[in-house]
């Protein structure tokens, strides 16, 4: 709830919400590192085409989804 109110202030005032972007940083890093588990089960080495996606869900747009999708390749 305070995050949610140091953002709405920075929205007010100016600035980028530090608090906001740091979540985005965790999200994003969450969905990479998933993406990178997944391929590695497939017998990856690499991901390539890797493309994220942020989207706000909820009645109050109160939750951020990230989702990282790529191709699992091989490389030799």
């Amino acid at each position: 709830m305070i995050k949610d109110m140091v953002a709405g202030l920075s929205n007010i005032f100016g600035g980028r919400s530090s608090t906001y972007e740091d979540e985005l940083i965790q999200a994003r890093q969450q969905a990479v590192n998933e993406m990178q588990q997944r391929a590695m089960q497939l017998g990856a080495n690499a991901v390539v085409g890797v493309d994220i996606d942020y989207e706000v869900l909820g009645a109050d747009n109160g939750m951020l989804m990230v989702t990282a999708s790529g191709t699992a390749v091989v490389i030799q």
